[in-house]
Parts: C-alpha cells; structure tokens; sequence
C-alpha cells in the first residue's frame, strides 16, 4: 500500500516563537486556522484554533507581540480587540479587496492564512487594513441594525395585507406606516379578516417597539452623542441618522478633509481608467451599507416636496434639471454625498448651519 505524502495541518513540535515575524489567521465560524512564518519567509507553526476567547488566550497568549493580520467578518471585531489586548499589532484586511484570496482556485482555510500571513509580512498597506468601531460603538450598531430590521419586518406585512385587500377589489387608502392600521381596519373585506388581522396585530406590536428603539436613540443623543444636536440642524437629519453617523465613523478626526467622507461611505462612483478609456461607473458602494442607506433617505427628503429651499436642495435640483437618464438618482446621490461631507463639517468645527449659505447662486427649477 502506497504510503501518503500530505502534509499534516498541525505540527506537533516544539515552536520557537521568537523567529516568528507574522501570522495570519483564517478565522472560521467554529474552528479558525494560522499559520506563522519566520525572518526568511518559511512556515515556523500552522494549525487550528477554537474561534473563542479561551482558545485564541490560550494559543496566542504566551508567544510575545506578533504581527497577526485576520479578514473583516463576523467574529473579526472580537478578535482584533483580543489580539490588541494581548499584545500584538493586529492588521485587519478588507475581504472585498482581497482578490488574491478569494478568486484563488485553490483556496482553504491553511491557504487563506499563509497569503494574510506573507502580504502582512511584506506590507500591512496590501491588506487594505480597517479599522473596527469600538466596543461600546458596536453595541449602539446593534441597536440601530434591531430598529432596521423591525421596520423592514413591519413593511412586508404592510405590503402583504395591501396585496391580499387589493385583490378582492378593495384598496387601503395611501397613508404612513404608522398609521396603516388605523386606515386599513375599516376597509379589510370580512371574508379576509381571519386571514389579515393577526398580521394588523403583529404590525401595532412592531409600530410600539419601534418606538421604544426610537425613544431610546433620542436619549442617546441626548445624553451620551450631544454634538448629535449640531448635526440635526440639518432639516431631514434627525436623530438616528446623525447618531447612527457619529457611531459608524468614530473619531471625526480620522478624516483630514470632510470631502473624503463621502468616498468613504460609498457615494462616489468608481474608477477604471486605462489609457485613453475612462468609463462612467456606479457608485462605489464601499464602507457602511446601512449609513448609506440613512444619508439616501435625508436626501429623498431634502429633494422631495417638504423639503427645505437650501442649498442642497438647489444642488440636487440642479442635476436633476439637466434632463438624461437616471438623473433623479443622481440627483439623490449628490445631495446624499454632499450632505455627509457637510455633516462631517459642522461635527469639527461645531459651526451653526446656514441652509442658504451660497443663496447668491442662482436657484435652476427641476
């Protein structure tokens, strides 16, 4: 019987960790895998870890500061802060950036760790580094991330009974979410109220701990974000938005320009240039996809028939005004990018917003 030659996973001797230069570690749901190379490029130790804090303490403890580089992904925000808790200088890399990985046709977990492992070792700007949001920072996310969900919750079963009802012959009169249940009541045929008011039910039940989300994110504003108040100068940023925007960027200091804000949350369009050819892309889209989501919602606002005459206002119109395709979206898209560099702005230098700052500027009608 031939005898096989693969290479075991896990080696069982004895490491010595101080020719250790960098490791890379492929973080896996229940079982994560690293590899560690030395000064000349060559792997010093390899093997699996339990993705807990006990198993990454008890591997990574004792070994001295490394340079550990780790993907972005679920359990990446715990285990960075572990790894810098422990000692070591912990580059977190952009998975969507990371073409070398994941359009590997080879790939595995012990792959994975090697490339993060030899790109860190070369240079820790490769990996496109992130930075997570704190500790305290994720938990007020998962506040607004619980809101989010409730509310798409609640505008599927919006959609639902409005289906169910219109399909009898009967429509539910156009009204706010919040006051659906009140409109749709009256109107529900009765061979469909068996059918639909359990779904009326659930729906006041989600409007009541949406508000509960909503008291609560007022008070943090309030109480622990009060520079939320500058931001809500702003007539269609209230106040989830302008905490939500605190939050997710952290410190507003890591940004030396607040026109680059705008890049960073994914409201610029990308680039593909190459000699002579330089097509139009779409938006990036990179950063928080659910910040993203609150500044289109200001900007759908701003542009639409309550909002303010401001100069935002004016921006979009402007765009709009120039006729073409999909130039409503763009429109919307601007006066989104436009509005987060100045919510940065007013968060710096903690100005009070004039609305109509560049009213000499002539006002083109959509």
């Amino acid at each position: 019987m031939k005898k096989s030659t693969r290479r075991s996973t896990h080696r069982s001797i004895e490491v010595d960790w101080t020719t250790v230069v960098s490791i890379g570690i492929d973080l896996g749901d229940r079982v994560s895998h690293y590899v560690a190379l030395d000064s000349a490029g060559e792997r010093a130790a390899e093997g699996p870890v339990p993705t807990t804090s006990d198993g990454f303490e008890k591997r990574f403890a004792s070994i001295g500061a490394k340079v550990i580089a780790i993907e972005t992904g679920t359990h990446s925000p715990w285990v960075s802060r572990l790894l810098k808790r422990l000692g070591h200088c912990v580059t977190v890399a952009n998975s969507r950036k990371l073409r070398l990985i994941y359009e590997n046709r080879k790939k595995n977990d012990d792959v994975d760790a090697e490339y993060l492992a030899r790109l860190v070792r070369l240079d820790p700007k490769l990996l496109s580094p992130v930075e997570h949001r704190s500790e305290d920072a994720q938990q007020q996310v998962a506040v607004f991330r619980s809101r989010d969900v409730l509310v798409k919750t609640r505008s599927r079963l919006i959609v639902h009974v409005r289906g169910a009802v219109k399909s009898t012959g009967v429509r539910v009169p156009v009204c706010s979410a919040e006051a659906f249940v009140k409109r749709a009541e009256p109107v529900i045929p009765r061979q469909l109220r068996p059918a639909l008011e359990p779904i009326l039910l659930s729906i006041k039940q989600l409007d009541a701990q949406i508000k509960i989300f909503d008291r609560h994110i007022e008070k943090l504003a309030k109480d622990e974000y009060r520079d939320a108040q500058i931001l809500t100068q702003i007539t269609g940023v209230g106040a989830l938005t302008a905490v939500a925007f605190m939050v997710t960027i952290g410190d507003r200091s890591r940004f030396a320009r607040s026109r680059t804000v705008g890049a960073w949350v994914g409201l610029v369009p990308g680039q593909r240039a190459s000699g002579q050819s330089d097509p139009q892309q779409r938006i990036t889209k990179e950063g928080d996809n659910y910040l993203r989501h609150l500044l289109i919602n200001c900007a759908h606002y701003i542009l639409g028939p309550f909002g303010p005459d401001c100069d935002l206002r004016r921006h979009g119109l402007a765009i709009a005004a120039r006729g073409g395709k999909n130039t409503k979206k763009r429109a919307i898209v601007a006066v989104a990018r436009k509005l987060a560099v100045l919510m940065h702005r007013l968060w710096t230098t903690r100005a009070i917003y004039e609305p109509l700052r560049n009213a000499p500027l002539p006002l083109i009608a959509a």
